[in-house]
This record gives structure tokens, sequence and C-alpha cells, in this order.
């Protein structure tokens, strides 16, 4: 088959050939369609505390149809069954795997990280951690059920509710997401802090009320000044979205008694916050991370039920062969959002 592999820091992927892959007896092998680019992926390829090996194939965000179907695979699964999954393969026996939270599972491999990912023709699946796709739900779309997990576990985490004042830091895809999610429960005020003009106007399409510029020079205080201007108060929670260094302690500025903080962007350098100003204030900070089997289910039946729309956020397709020039531009992103690989 063909796939993307991952060779060295610096080195745009490359495509070539490589064996098809060979599904354990409990597992399934899918002939993928589609398969976003994340920005783990970008990570994946630049020195960090999660660079790729080199000869990693890498994709999470992939679906299409089962091409093969282990002989132990339970449910049932048939060739053709058009379905998404998580990328994790978990052992299947432990609490984590029985209650579906395969990401707490500590014999689990990973799609993309530690065994090969989906920007390739064919890719491995669990049978416990596939979903099947009704048919109202064309595969384009359905390629962000993955992405729209994360956003419905951190926005869970949170408890959002009817009523909610919600500051978002950061308009990425996640960013995104976790406005239309936070509108979806109910919030009445979801303001967006952004800087990029394009992805501005994207969180307005995806269920912004407002979004405000933050002003580097004036910090967390001018921010809030803002929000409250749109929201007619403080933020109930801060969703922080980008992942970069200050950006934790900013939240702790802004937030006010009692709140909450949800850090979803993967900072993966050192920071520094007053744990002080957090003490006095009871925070609750809540990193969030991936997703359980609901999570997807549940936004599966939502795309499927046209209750949310997330075609705002496809901003390109490419093909396979186009896919390492469409990943460097990705490292410096101009118009791009979410750039999905069709195979």
């Amino acid at each position: 088959m063909k796939a993307a592999v991952f060779k060295a820091v610096g080195q745009a992927l490359d495509v070539e050939t490589v064996a098809d892959p060979t599904p354990a007896p409990s597992e399934l092998v899918l002939k993928v369609t589609y398969c976003g680019i994340c920005g783990t992926d970008l990570h994946a390829t630049r020195e960090g505390l999660t660079t790729a090996c080199c000869g990693q194939i890498l994709g999470h965000e992939f679906v299409g149809e089962i091409a093969e179907v282990g002989p132990e695979a339970a449910g049932d699964w048939a060739v053709g069954d058009r379905i998404c999954a998580l990328p994790f393969i978990a052992c299947g026996q432990c609490l984590a795997c029985a209650t579906g939270r395969f990401f707490e599972c500590e014999d689990k491999k990973v799609s993309g990280v530690n065994d090969q990912g989906g920007l390739a023709e064919y890719v491995t699946t669990g049978c416990r951690e596939s979903v099947r796709l009704p048919d109202s739900l064309d595969l384009q779309t359905a390629a962000l059920v993955e992405p729209l997990a994360v956003g419905i576990h951190a926005v869970r985490m949170a408890n959002v509710k009817a009523g909610s004042r919600i500051m978002i830091i950061g308009a990425g895809p996640i960013g995104l997401i976790t406005a239309l999610w936070s509108r979806f429960f109910g919030a009445r005020e979801v303001v967006v802090s952004e800087l990029a003009e394009v992805r501005a106007a994207l969180a307005k399409q995806m269920g912004a009320t407002a979004v405000i510029k933050p002003d580097v020079g004036q910090g967390a205080e001018a921010l809030l000044e803002q929000f409250i201007d749109f929201a007619g108060g403080p933020p109930d929670v801060i969703f922080e979205c980008v992942g970069a260094p200050g950006l934790l302690q900013q939240c702790i500025e802004m937030a006010p008694y009692g709140s909450k903080i949800i850090p979803i962007g993967v900072c993966e350098q050192p920071d520094a916050i007053m744990p002080f100003l957090g003490l006095v204030k009871e925070l609750n900070i809540q990193f969030a991370m991936a997703y359980t089997l609901d999570d997807f289910e549940t936004s599966v039946a939502m795309l499927a039920e046209k209750r949310i729309d997330v075609s705002p956020m496809i901003t390109d397709i490419v093909s396979l062969d186009d896919l390492p020039v469409a990943f460097e531009a990705l490292k410096t992103p101009t118009s791009q959002c979410k750039v999905l690989t069709k195979l």
C-alpha cells in the first residue's frame, strides 16, 4: 500500500510503498477514505517530547470501509461496513476497557504513535474501539469525529450548562469545536480569543457569540475587560486551546473566584504558574485529554442527525501524493483549518 512516512525531523513526509497491515485476530483492517491532519501529527515531526520514530506512519483521524475482519473480532462486523475508530487498540480486559475509556488502558497501541496510522491506504483498528457510521452520514464529515470527541470530552469535563459564560483561548480546530459544543450544551456566551482574522471569522461560524483580539502588550487584565464587555460578566469556564507557555498563568489571572480552567492545548515546554493566585481563588484546573467511546458515539449521532455542523472547518482536501506539501504548509498556517487527506 501507499503511505506517508515520517523519516526525520526537518524532512518532509515521504510517500512510499509499504507492506499492507495484517490484523491481529481481534482487529479490523480499514480501507481509509479520509484522514485528517492534526496538530499532534505536526508535533510528532519536530524535536520534542512526542517526536515520532523513523518509519512511523502518522494519522489518527481516519474513516473508511472495513476491508478485512479478524477471525476473533467481537461484533457483527462485515467487509464494506463504514466505520470510524478511536485510535487505540486496547487490551479489552481491564476496567478502563470495560467502561469504554480505552485511552486509560495501560496495554494499548496508539494509531500514528506506537502503531501505524491512517495517512495510508489501510490501517488496523480494534473491534471494540470501532464505531459504525449511519448511512445518513457522509465520510468526509465523519472524518471530523475524532476532533469532535476531543471537544465534547473537554466540555463535559467542564460541566458547561445553560447560561454559562465561556472563554476560549485560540480558534484552532479544537478551539472551534469547543465553541460548537459549548453552544450545543446551552452556554449563553461563548467568547473566543484569537489573533488571526481568518480563524476569528471561522469562530463566529462555529458558535462563538463574540471574538476578541488579545493584545500581547496589555496582558490578562485587558483581555478580561474585553470579555466582560461582550459577555456581561466574568467567565465561568476558560478553555486554553493553544498550549503555549504563559497562557495557563494568564488564565489563572483572568479566572474569577471558584471558576474552572480546562487546558486542552498541548504544551511540551516547561511552564511557570503562580499557584498562590489559584489557591486564593479556589480555582478548579482540570486538564482534558482524549475521549471515551461515548464521546465518539455521541459525536457520530449528532452529526448524523445534523444537530451540529462542522463543514466550515474543512478548508482543504488533498491527495496522498500532495500530502507532504500540505503538511509542511500547516507548520506556518494561513487560511487552513482542517486539512483532510483523501485516499
